[in-house]
């Protein structure tokens, strides 16, 4: 599957946490993420991550790309609640692209653990991509 991570900045710390907790399964996958989250998962496992540009800078709209074409099978988007988001626009446009072509998205811990381990019990649902 084709999976997105992308973390707001009070929050990266936490997405990184994520993906070495759940690196065996990732492993399997194709992973994209925004670009400093895409590093700092680099840094920290064996994750091989296809990286675009920062958030704010365009990288949301670049995986917004990839989920219109779709190549994106889930995204998990930390996002910080209470922050506000020079790009919330950009973000904004990300979640309603994930809506009208039925992506799953993960914005917190809690929910990126019910998709992660769904994929682990073969209990998701794949789209075909040709």
């Amino acid at each position: 599957m084709n999976i997105a991570l992308i973390s707001h900045d009070a929050l990266k710390d936490k997405m990184v946490n994520f993906a070495i907790a759940y690196e065996p399964l990732l492993l399997s996958h194709r992973l994209y993420a925004t670009g400093t989250t895409g590093a700092l998962i680099m840094e920290a496992t064996q994750l091989k991550v296809t990286r675009f540009l920062s958030g704010p800078l365009g990288g949301d709209q670049q995986i917004g790309a990839l989920v219109a074409e779709q190549n994106v099978d889930l995204i998990i988007f930390f996002r910080d609640p209470l922050t506000s988001q020079p790009h919330e626009p950009d973000i904004l446009a990300l979640l309603r692209l994930a809506d009208v072509h039925d992506i799953p998205v993960a914005t917190n811990l809690a929910t990126a653990e019910i998709l992660i381990r769904s994929l682990d019990q073969d209990g998701f649902i794949t789209r075909d991509h040709s």
